[in-house]
């Protein structure tokens, strides 16, 4: 038996600062829902019908600059010297900010062919077009939080974070409700504060780099290639992943857009008390990674084994808080009658879905350790596309459980991912303990 207060502790030195930070990303964009909901409904439902869209195009950044951590940890364990990446990861975020931004601006068009209630066009369009001027203030963030994270240096980006969460606060209810000379500006005003804030925090941590590490402009279009090959599964997994949870959002808010509004408050809480065991994951990431690098492959069981065993811990605390205070938790959003009663009901899916959604987390979290990630996006595709949102739109418009049914969907595609990932990693270790 091994010293698992040892992996733990190591795990939680990564996950603590990484878990503060995560909740103060969700926090920012709890921020957003709240004020949003206090200014209006459709202001409420603007913003969820554009961020789905949004987000879904800067989940292929995101995804991209995700291969920075588990790469460089690889390297470290393999004792290279990584500092040299510092400028390629920048350059690099760039990039990947150039061609989101450009993508977004161009399904701007799009909205008004989409079905959407007229009068929520305009407001989602003008959503989109300022959150496109802001992608590469939240790509060098992500990269510079990768790139701090491959040293484990965690503590100082997640404080940021938190900081962070009460600047988007203020600049929201100033830009939203209007302040001195500046006018109420609705669902424009939440996306001059996300531009404000994205562009702080990614300058902040470029800032900070600078001044606690000795890095030189250095090229290898061989990184790049190892970005792109490991990052490339990961970003087109999420991006799987993201299109499936905000489609629903886009499928639903065509009915009306008080269910967009309920999948977004649906998907902020999932997404609050997802952030621990994401934390985990990354930590597992990074210290699976270093063992792999360094082939030590008794320390690599005993990370993935721990820190699974953590996520699973805290996510059955989760679900039994989901299935005692359901209507407690809807009311911290609005307190508008005809949301609470669509979100209602869907909590009460949400107790088994936690559970599945730990563990498929955890399970991911290893795959990038070990440089596994195409499995990751078979998994999320054949999970969410093959099986999660047919059955969700079945169950959901034909059979008319609305947003009920999709999260049917959503709970059989996190079963699925378990068992794929599962079934991989173990012909994974058994091949390398073989050729070892």
């Amino acid at each position: 038996m091994f010293d698992v207060r040892r992996y733990a502790k190591e795990l939680l030195n990564i996950a603590a600062p990484i878990i503060m930070g995560n909740i103060g990303f969700i926090l920012i964009g709890v921020g957003d829902i709240i004020v949003a909901g206090r200014h209006s409904t459709d202001t409420f439902a603007a913003i969820s019908i554009a961020a789905a869209i949004v987000n879904c195009i800067m989940t292929i950044a995101i995804g991209l600059t995700s291969s920075i951590s588990p790469l460089l940890s690889n390297y470290r364990g393999q004792r290279k010297p990584i500092k040299r990446y510092f400028y390629p990861s920048i350059r690099f975020a760039g990039i990947l900010a150039i061609i989101t931004g450009f993508i977004i601006i161009a399904f701007i068009p799009l909205i008004a062919k989409m079905g959407f209630e007229q009068h929520l066009v305009k407001p989602i369009q003008q959503y989109m077009f300022i959150s496109a001027l802001s992608t590469f203030g939240g790509s060098l963030h992500h990269s510079m939080k990768e790139f701090l994270q491959a040293f484990e240096i965690v503590l100082f980006p997640n404080l940021l974070t938190i900081f962070s969460v009460f600047l988007n606060l203020i600049l929201n209810i100033i830009f939203v409700f209007g302040w001195g000379v500046i006018p109420s500006m609705g669902a424009v005003g939440l996306a001059i504060a996300s531009l404000i804030v994205r562009y702080f925090m990614g300058f902040s941590l470029l800032i900070y780099c600078r001044m606690i590490m000795r890095v030189d402009n250095y090229h290898e279009k061989g990184y790049y290639f190892s970005l792109v090959k490991i990052g490339l599964p990961i970003a087109l997994a999420i991006l799987v992943e993201f299109f499936a949870f905000n489609i629903i959002a886009i499928l639903m808010g065509r009915i009306a857009g008080v269910y967009a509004a309920a999948q977004n408050l649906i998907c902020t809480i999932t997404t609050t008390s997802f952030m621990i065991p994401f934390a985990i994951s990354n930590a597992i990431a990074v210290k699976v990674g270093f063992s792999n690098g360094a082939k030590n492959y008794v320390d690599l069981k005993r990370y993935a084994v721990t820190g699974t065993v953590m996520s699973e811990i805290f996510m059955a605390f989760s679900a039994l808080i989901f299935l005692l205070f359901p209507k407690f938790i809807i009311g911290i959003f609005t307190k508008d009658v005809e949301l609470i009663n669509i979100a209602l009901p869907v909590m009460f899916v949400l107790v088994v879905f936690q559970l599945f959604d730990g563990l498929q987390i955890s399970l991911s979290g290893i795959c990038k350790g070990v440089k596994q990630t195409k499995i990751i996006l078979l998994a999320n595709f054949v999970a969410y596309w093959l099986i999660s949102i047919p059955l969700g739109y079945t169950l959901g418009l034909k059979y008319n459980l609305k947003l009920v049914g999709f999260w049917i969907g959503l709970v059989s595609s996190a079963v699925i991912l378990c068992l794929i990932m599962t079934i991989q990693l173990k012909r994974y270790f058994v091949k390398k303990y073989c050729s070892e």
